[in-house]
């Protein structure tokens, strides 16, 4: 009964925090000019950007676009305009607010003017900065912050993508596994202290600190701490008790930790772990390996599938390569050379053999697959059947792989058109998702003046969100760096079954895109008049050829469902008027606005003939060209307006006889 007391006492205080905190993070100004005064948490450096998490009244993170020279615990003034982070703004897709609320980081400065007020003094900051300032000097630097501090951010980005896609990434965060390397150790240290306890738990709430509280680290010191109580005052309570009430007091320490990752991935691999205790008894090492990374890998399948809509069914196997690898001789070699410097050369032989092991394997994509995001309900089953099969029967695994099946071919069962205007910043693409999973992309976007991945960050992962993983036509309407400047990568990451181009002459871009096509083997065609696909059609509005590349645009109109849809591409007013005089447009339920909302387009007269119900614009924030132009919206007044640097991503989802429209704001 007394168990039951204390877990209900904690639901209750766990609500009430989350109102308050929830309350007053809604009464937060989205944009404040303001000085913040505080000290100075975190600090990464990275291609001489430096990111700066500071405590004030609330924490704060700060980007300067410089490689300046603060130290942690330094106390600063920050004098600058703070927002809210962004939301993601393609569906599905990483969300940079959500994922800062579970760092505990309510807004967000960028180049502000910052100042140093005073020096750290504090003895635990000064600690932290001499233990970073000695793993620098180190060769294996990166990986000794991993295990030392737990910060996986010096790991080059391509060497941490293999991580993740073979399935190991878990082994670079401190958790149960090196926790309890870190306990044994200590109990032989101090195993003739009379206060053993005391000096572990110290030593654990202080590398606590030393890891920024780390989710998994924090769940693993609660969970002990927990545990430690329970036998000493014999609440006799079960691992599963003791991991809810871990849950529940994370939570109430920052009810946002929820959307974190690592509680999730700790949490719920913990649970799982633990109903399968029965299942390691009575067997050896290698046989509790196998059980062990089964388990973890069909517990962690759903929050793959949420985050990164990939799994590699190999996984499980790399593990029993991988964790005895990092577990025996990696991290605990890691804490030694951390001690002994001299052993750096010889740790870095074995960071080596492990970087070169996880970029081989990464390259076996045999039993790689995509996987589309799954909905509560499935993660639901899921976790059901996994618990049925673990506690009752091992039969109940069936039907774990029979919604695994179905979640990796969920493409298939898609039985209505879809329609996303992506936002890729100042430039175009949109998405035709027809039924069973065919997928027509319209331009690629790509920005003149940066180098962001638009196509490896935002348009290929939004696709595999939805469990596709080919675009069975890529249709370029012209050759403009902003519409296909990402062509050449988009065929290079994913399978494109034919390209279309325009009916004018290709110029650069386009002639570089058509060397890799014949080298892929694509089949690509020049000028269209239709596109045929089952029930559906595509009609190209070709009129003649023009002196510039906008007019030359490709402009598409379709039909589905009997709902209009137009889009213009950069086709300007000399091709409007053709189109008016050639074909009878009228009554567009969905107009896709000619050149980013620019007055070269748009005129009054096309507009008010085709009469959209609803025009979109495809437009970056703050753009330097001034789109869309207030002349082209207040033409456009007759019609509902959606922007993508204001409504992000905009669907539309198509039935017999209705729609919804759905956005993705900022």
């Amino acid at each position: 009964m007394k168990k039951y007391v204390i877990i209900l006492f904690l639901i209750l205080t766990l609500l009430l925090r989350s109102y308050f905190v929830i309350k007053d993070y809604k009464n937060i100004p989205k944009e404040e000019y303001k000085i913040v005064k505080g000290i100075i948490t975190n600090i990464k450096k990275n291609n001489g950007i430096t990111v700066v998490d500071i405590k004030s009244d609330k924490k704060y993170r700060v980007t300067i676009y410089d490689d300046v020279n603060y130290n942690l615990g330094d106390k600063v003034k920050v004098d600058s305009v703070f927002t809210i982070a962004y939301n993601n703004t393609v569906f599905n897709l990483f969300n940079y607010r959500k994922y800062l609320l579970s760092k505990n980081i309510k807004m967000v400065a960028s180049n502000p003017k910052i100042t140093l007020i005073k020096k750290n003094k504090n003895i635990f900051y000064k600690i932290k900065n001499e233990i970073l300032r000695h793993i620098n000097k180190y060769e294996s630097s990166a990986y000794l912050k991993v295990f030392v501090m737990g910060d996986t951010s010096d790991i080059k980005e391509d060497l941490f993508n293999s991580y993740k896609n073979i399935g190991i990434s878990h082994l670079f965060s401190i958790s149960g596994m090196h926790v309890g390397l870190f306990l044994y150790f200590m109990n032989y240290i101090f195993k003739k202290f009379k206060h053993k306890n005391l000096i572990i738990f110290m030593f654990l709430l202080f590398m606590l600190f030393i890891t920024n509280y780390t989710e998994s680290f924090l769940r693993c010191f609660i969970f002990l701490f927990i545990k430690h109580i329970n036998k000493r005052l014999d609440f006799k309570l079960s691992d599963v008790s003791i991991l809810f009430i871990t849950l529940i007091l994370i939570l109430i320490i920052n009810p946002f930790l929820i959307y974190g990752l690592g509680i999730r991935f700790s949490i719920i691999i913990t649970f799982y772990l633990i109903l399968s205790k029965n299942l390691l008894k009575n067997k050896n090492y290698f046989e509790k390996l196998i059980v062990i990374s089964i388990v973890c890998f069909l517990s962690s399948i759903p929050i793959l599938a949420s985050s990164f809509f990939k799994i590699n069914i190999l996984s499980f196997l790399f593990n029993l390569i991988f964790v005895p690898l990092v577990s025996i001789i990696i991290f605990p070699l890691g804490i030694i050379t951390f001690v002994f410097p001299f052993l750096d050369s010889f740790y870095m032989l074995f960071i080596n053999l492990l970087e070169f092991l996880s970029v081989q394997l990464d390259k076996v994509k045999i039993l790689s697959f995509v996987i589309s995001k799954p909905s509560i309900l499935i993660c639901f089953l899921y976790y059901l059947s996994l618990f049925l099969a673990i506690k009752i029967n091992k039969k109940y695994i069936i039907l774990f792989l029979i919604i695994l099946i179905f979640n990796l071919n969920s493409r298939f069962f898609i039985m209505n058109p879809e329609i996303v205007y992506l936002d890729v910043g100042q430039g175009d693409s949109s998405v035709i998702i027809l039924p069973k999973g065919r997928t027509i992309l319209i331009d690629t976007g790509g920005n003149l003046f940066s180098n962001k991945k638009i196509v490896e960050n935002k348009t290929i992962p939004y696709l595999n969100s939805k469990g596709i993983n080919k675009i069975d036509f890529l249709i370029l309407t012209h050759g403009d760096s902003d519409h296909m400047k990402e062509a050449k990568d988009l065929v290079n990451k994913i399978n494109v079954g034919k390209v279309i181009f325009n009916q004018d002459n290709y110029n650069e871009l386009e002639k570089n895109l058509i060397k890799v096509l014949k080298e892929k083997d694509i089949r690509y065609y020049k000028g269209c008049d239709e596109l045929k696909l089952g029930k559906h059609k595509l009609y190209f509005l070709n009129t003649k050829t023009y002196d510039n590349e906008n007019d030359n645009s490709n402009v598409i109109y379709f039909n589905f469902n009997n709902y209009k849809f137009l889009f213009m591409a950069d086709a300007g007013k000399i091709k409007e008027k053709d189109i008016q005089e050639k074909y009878d447009l009228r009554n567009i339920h969905f107009l896709k606005v000619a050149h980013h909302g620019s007055n070269t387009s748009s005129s009054k007269e096309f507009i008010d003939q085709i009469n959209p119900k609803y025009s979109i614009i495809s437009v970056g924030k703050n753009n330097r060209y001034n789109h869309p132009n207030k002349s082209v919206l207040k033409t456009l007044s007759n019609s509902k307006i959606y922007r993508t640097d204001v409504n992000g991503s905009i669907s539309i989802k198509l039935k017999r006889n209705k729609y919804k429209i759905k956005l993705c704001s900022p």
